[in-house]
C-alpha cells in the first residue's frame, strides 16, 4: 500500500449536505421518495417510475414483467462486449443470453449482424449506452418492431445524455439507470425503472408488490457504507481503500444471486438536488472529455461531436500486453486509468457453455485491449495534464518491443 494521490478510476461525490438529507431520510422516507419520483418523471418526461436497490435489480425486475408479458419467448439480445451486471440479470430473472458482436469502432452492436441475431425466442433487445454513449435506438426500433420485440435501454452509465434532444432512457420501450458508487451520481447503490408504456408499467407494478423496502440494520449499514464512500472517494485518501485487495475495487463480478429490493428513505434523502448534481457532473464530465480528446490521439476516440458525457473515457492499445504494461504504471502512479470488462460475455465462466464455444472476434479484441481515463469531478488540471504525458508517450512507444525505454522510466 502506497500513500499518494490516488484517483478512482470513476466517481460521483456524496457532499455534506447531501448525507444530512439521508438522515433526514430515515425519518421521512416517504415524503424524499415521492419527491424523487416526482422529479424523475419531469426530468425524463415520463409517466412511470420504479425505485429499487440496484441497476442489476431493475433490469431483472423488467425482465420478469416482459416474460410476462411474452410468455413463450425466452432470450435476451444482449452486445457481446458490456457490463457483467447484464447477463446477471437476464439469467437471475430466468432467461437465455443471446448475444450479437459489436462495431470497434463504436462500442454498439455491429448492426449488419443484428437482424440475423433475433429469432422467433427473441423477447427483447438490450442495446448499452455504454460509458454514456449513445445507441442507435431508432434503428433498433426499426429492426425489431413488426416482430413484437422489446426494446430496453440499458442506461446505466448514460443518465442525462441526450441523442437526437431525447434524454437517453427514454428512447425504447423501457429503461434503467444506476446510481451506484461510480456513476453519474450516487447515494452508493440503487436502480431506477422508467417507462411511458402502461402495459410494461401494469406488468412491473405486479413483480414490484411483493419486494421488500430493506431491514433498519441493511439501512444503517448502508448508510455507513456511504459515509465511508464520501471521504475515501477522495484522491487524496483513495489510496487506503484502493490498497485494501478484499474490497475488491474495481473488480468485474458476474453475480449468480443478488438481492432484489425497495429504494429506502436514506437514499432517497441522498439524491436531494439530483438534477442539479447530474448536470453539474455532465458538464464537467463533457470539459474534462474534450481535453483529453484535444490532447490525445488515442486508437479509439468516440467523441460524438463533444457532446457525450464519458462516464470514463474509453481507448485501445495495440495489443493486451500494451494494456497489461500501461495499467500497471497507472496503478503504481495512481493515475486513474482502469481496466474494464475482462471477456467479452461469451467466455465468462459461468454462462460460457451455453454459447457453444460460438466467436465474438470484435467483442474479444475490445476485451483484450480496452482502458478508460477517468473523467470525474476529482480530477486536478496537474491530474489531466500528468495523465496525458504518460499516455502520449506510452502511445507514442507503443509496440514496448523497439523500445528500450521502461514504463517505470516515465516522468513528468
Amino acid at each position: 500500500m502506497k500513500i499518494q494521490r490516488t484517483i478512482p478510476p470513476a466517481a460521483a461525490p456524496v457532499d455534506l449536505m447531501s448525507i444530512l438529507h439521508g438522515i433526514a431520510g430515515f425519518f421521512m422516507g416517504k415524503r424524499y421518495i415521492k419527491k424523487v419520483e416526482s422529479e424523475i418523471k419531469s426530468y425524463f418526461g415520463v409517466n412511470h417510475v420504479f425505485l429499487v436497490s440496484s441497476g442489476k435489480a431493475a433490469l431483472t425486475l423488467i425482465l420478469q414483467a416482459l416474460k410476462f408479458l411474452s410468455p413463450d419467448k425466452r432470450e435476451v439480445l444482449i452486445p457481446a462486449y458490456t457490463c457483467f451486471s447484464v447477463p446477471s440479470a437476464i439469467v437471475r430473472a430466468g432467461l437465455k443470453v443471446s448475444l450479437c458482436d459489436i462495431d470497434p469502432t463504436t462500442l454498439d452492436f455491429d448492426y449488419k449482424l443484428l437482424s440475423s441475431s433475433i429469432n422467433e425466442k427473441t423477447l427483447c433487445v438490450i442495446p448499452s449506452h455504454l460509458f454514456g454513449i449513445p445507441s442507435k435506438i431508432d434503428k433498433i426500433i426499426s429492426i425489431v418492431r413488426e416482430q413484437n420485440i422489446f426494446v430496453v435501454e440499458d442506461a446505466a452509465q448514460a443518465m442525462g445524455g441526450i441523442s437526437k434532444g431525447r434524454k437517453l432512457g427514454t428512447l425504447g420501450d423501457v429503461g434503467f439507470f444506476s446510481l451506484g458508487r461510480g456513476k453519474n451520481i450516487t447515494c452508493g447503490s440503487g436502480g431506477i425503472i422508467v417507462t411511458n408504456s402502461n402495459q410494461i408499467a401494469l406488468a412491473i407494478s405486479k413483480q414490484y408488490s411483493n419486494i421488500q423496502y430493506p431491514s433498519t440494520i441493511e439501512s444503517f449499514n448502508n448508510f455507513l457504507k456511504i459515509m465511508l464512500m464520501a471521504i475515501f472517494i477522495h484522491p487524496s485518501l483513495y489510496w487506503f481503500p484502493s490498497g485494501l485487495p478484499f474490497l475488491r475495487l474495481g473488480e468485474t463480478i458476474f453475480y449468480k444471486d443478488f438481492p432484489i429490493k425497495r429504494f429506502f428513505g436514506m437514499r432517497a434523502g441522498l439524491l436531494n438536488g439530483w438534477q442539479r448534481k447530474l448536470e453539474e457532473s455532465n458538464k464537467i464530465r463533457r470539459e474534462h472529455s474534450e481535453y483529453f480528446d484535444e490532447r490525445l490521439r488515442l486508437r479509439l476516440r468516440l467523441s460524438n461531436g463533444n457532446s457525450t458525457p464519458f462516464l470514463r473515457l474509453p481507448f485501445t492499445t495495440e495489443s493486451r500486453e500494451v494494456k497489461k504494461k500501461i495499467y500497471s504504471f497507472s496503478q503504481k502512479r495512481g493515475l486513474g486509468i482502469s481496466l474494464m470488462y475482462p471477456t467479452a460475455i461469451n467466455e465468462i465462466e459461468e454462462i460460457k457453455a451455453t454459447f457453444n464455444g460460438k466467436s465474438f472476434p470484435s467483442a474479444e479484441r475490445i476485451a483484450e485491449t480496452l482502458l478508460t481515463i477517468p473523467t470525474h469531478q476529482f480530477l486536478s488540471e496537474k491530474d489531466k495534464e500528468k495523465i496525458c504525458i504518460y499516455l502520449t508517450v506510452a502511445v507514442k512507444t507503443s509496440t514496448f518491443n523497439s523500445h528500450s525505454q521502461k514504463a517505470d522510466d516515465w516522468s513528468v
